[in-house]
């Protein structure tokens, strides 16, 4: 029987563009498609489990598994350090799993270098003034803090072009069927329908 691989995206967007939400969504309507769990330094919180949230880990453990090149891409990130398993992904690559890496566009780079087949997905906001209302509308920062973020997603959405897909989030619906697609299509393609089908397809050529 052939066995075809999975597909890893990667999706990125902006804070405030709903890339968390999208994906969440996603998952729980897609089949076989899961989440990368990233390795991270930063303590666990009250609610997250080790291994579904985050793999958690010490600094010294994590610096070790940097220097064995076992991260696809690492940052720190207000002190603490975050990566991807490149042999963790690999392996559910293998088994023919699909896997969503939820990273920022630095962290993309990183991953197309080193596993270039990957599919990018980047997620848009329809206009600066919805990006602005929806980090306004989590009430929790100053004008201030809102307008450095907002100026740090200005920075962050002029890598879209860097990207394989575009993903405008205008309406919550259309984004996630526009997601869905990009799944369904790549499930289309003849090499993972040949590892589906492998018996029709023989009952179907046989003389």
């Amino acid at each position: 029987m052939t066995h075809a691989t999975g597909t890893l995206y990667i999706i990125s967007a902006p804070s405030g563009a709903g890339k968390t939400s999208l994906v969440k969504a996603l998952i729980e309507q897609t089949p076989n498609l899961h989440v990368s769990v990233s390795h991270t330094t930063r303590p666990m919180r009250p609610g997250e489990t080790d291994g579904v949230n985050y793999h958690f880990t010490d600094r010294d453990a994590f610096i070790r598994l940097v220097e064995a090149g076992d991260f696809l891409e690492h940052a720190e990130v207000f002190g603490n350090l975050y990566g991807t398993s490149q042999t963790a992904v690999e392996q559910a690559l293998a088994r023919g799993h699909d896997i969503i890496l939820e990273i920022d566009w630095q962290g993309a780079e990183q991953v197309r270098r080193k596993l270039p087949q990957a599919h990018s997905i980047f997620i848009l906001p329809p206009s600066r003034e919805a990006l602005r209302h929806r980090l306004n509308s989590r009430g929790q920062d100053h004008d201030e803090v809102i307008d450095r973020r907002m100026a740090e997603a200005v920075a962050e959405m002029s890598h879209y072009v860097e990207f394989d897909s575009l993903v405008i989030n205008d309406t919550f619906d259309h984004a996630l069927d526009d997601l869905k697609a990009i799944v369904r299509s790549y499930r289309l393609q003849t090499v993972a329908q040949q590892a589906r089908h492998t018996s029709l397809l023989q009952a179907l050529l046989s003389d």
